[in-house]
């Protein structure tokens, strides 16, 4: 079995350093020892795990999530930001005190998700895994109404799982991939009967 990613001594070894001095995106995604992509579109997908209600939020932040994909099917190892967004960040020292106040909830996600069952995220099953992460991405940057909240928890659970070589995450992703699939079918034929008996309306107003 793998160690753990070790999060927070990541994250402390990424932050420490002057408190002046800026930490940038670029560097931020570059120290993240291969779980770059999968950091990235996390931070990208966490508004949408929450039924805010915000109009277009799913599609504001899946295609980038889709562009994130791409470069990494691409084989870039990190991503690749526009200049004058990679080339923003924040003073280390401010990244050292979020990061004191994030210390428990930090320890606390890495005691809950941990490499296990590492037979899920490894050879075929992570090569099948990514393309469910990839079509969960392209539902959720789809403006398809009430399908958002679904596929935004299987692309948490699979970044999680990809961060942490977590079979479990992996199986709860596989598992919301499944509901996914079944209610953007479930809503498209909604949306199908409705078009048509709105169509059949207008005819019969129009013609009878």
């Amino acid at each position: 079995m793998k160690d753990n990613f070790a999060l927070f001594e990541t994250l402390d070894g990424l932050f420490r350093g002057a408190r002046e001095t800026v930490l940038t995106l670029d560097e931020f995604l570059g120290g993240l020892q291969g779980r770059s992509y999968a950091f990235a579109i996390l931070a990208l997908n966490i508004p949408n795990c929450i039924p805010t209600g915000i109009p277009w939020l799913s599609t504001i932040t899946g295609v980038p999530m889709l562009v994130l994909l791409f470069q990494e099917f691409a084989g870039r190892p990190v991503p690749t930001l526009p200049r004058m967004i990679g080339r923003r960040g924040f003073t280390r020292g401010k990244l050292q005190h979020f990061l004191k106040r994030a210390r428990k909830p930090i320890q606390w996600l890495e005691s809950a998700v941990h490499a296990r069952r590492e037979w899920w995220v490894v050879g075929l099953p992570r090569r099948l895994m990514l393309a469910a992460w990839f079509l969960n991405i392209l539902v959720l940057a789809l403006p398809i109404p009430f399908d958002n909240l679904l596929p935004a928890w299987a692309i948490l659970f699979f970044c999680l799982a990809l961060i942490e070589d977590d079979g479990v995450m992996a199986m709860l992703g596989w598992l919301l991939t499944l509901l996914t699939a079944l209610w953007t079918i479930f809503l498209l034929m909604i949306g199908r009967a409705a078009i048509m008996t709105a169509a059949a309306t207008v005819r019969q107003v129009l013609f009878d």
